[in-house]
């Protein structure tokens, strides 16, 4: 069996000056990175049922949670995406919860990460950055109207609305455009596979 090895990317050594430190900036940091990241995940999925305001209350809890748990974050165990991500998830289950009183029981624990296997970890990364390459060109082959819509939503974080006043829109227009963007980008995915 081979020896744990440490995440020691950007995030992670961010991750872990909060936990072990504190360390104020760190974390505006941190938070500079995955609000918008968060409110994008928000955005992506069907929260026709949330509150306008659901995406920022998600980006708040989760990066309470984060300063809050930050000392129980362990880099042998999980990179900081697979960390906060986690925290995503179960934020924003309790916000559906919340949000339509429906209870189940599919939380994970951010503690309740399992070790990933020193054998697998290229493998895995060499995937992610397989997969973020395929999405940065298939994002290129958009054209500029819809590849300039997701990045406001999906990099910047801006709801549908904030896009459309931004860029002196209609809704429906912006709406449109980042649909068609996700289903060209999809297509494009799947040739690749």
């Amino acid at each position: 069996m081979q020896p744990e090895q440490r995440r020691d990317d950007d995030w992670s050594r961010l991750l872990v000056l909060v936990g072990d430190k504190r360390d104020r900036r760190a974390f505006e940091q941190l938070f500079g990175h995955y609000a918008p990241l968060i409110k994008g995940f928000h955005y992506s999925r069907n929260t026709q049922a949330l509150a306008p305001e659901a995406a920022d209350e998600l980006v708040q809890e989760v990066m309470f949670r984060v300063w809050r748990k930050a000392p129980s974050f362990d880099p042998h165990k999980a990179s900081a995406n697979t960390w906060v991500y986690t925290i995503m998830r179960n934020c924003r289950i309790d916000l559906m919860r919340r949000g339509s009183r429906h209870v189940t029981d599919s939380e994970v624990d951010v503690d309740d990460i399992w070790d990933e296997s020193a054998d697998n970890q290229p493998l895995i990364n060499l995937q992610q950055r397989r997969n973020e390459s395929e999405i940065a060109e298939g994002i290129k082959t958009l054209p500029a109207d819809q590849s300039h819509v997701l990045h406001k939503a999906y990099m910047e974080g801006k709801s549908h609305s904030e896009i459309a006043q931004e860029l002196g829109l209609p809704l429906g227009t912006v709406k449109s455009r980042v649909r068609l963007a996700l289903k060209k980008l999809q297509t494009a995915l799947k040739r690749v596979e």
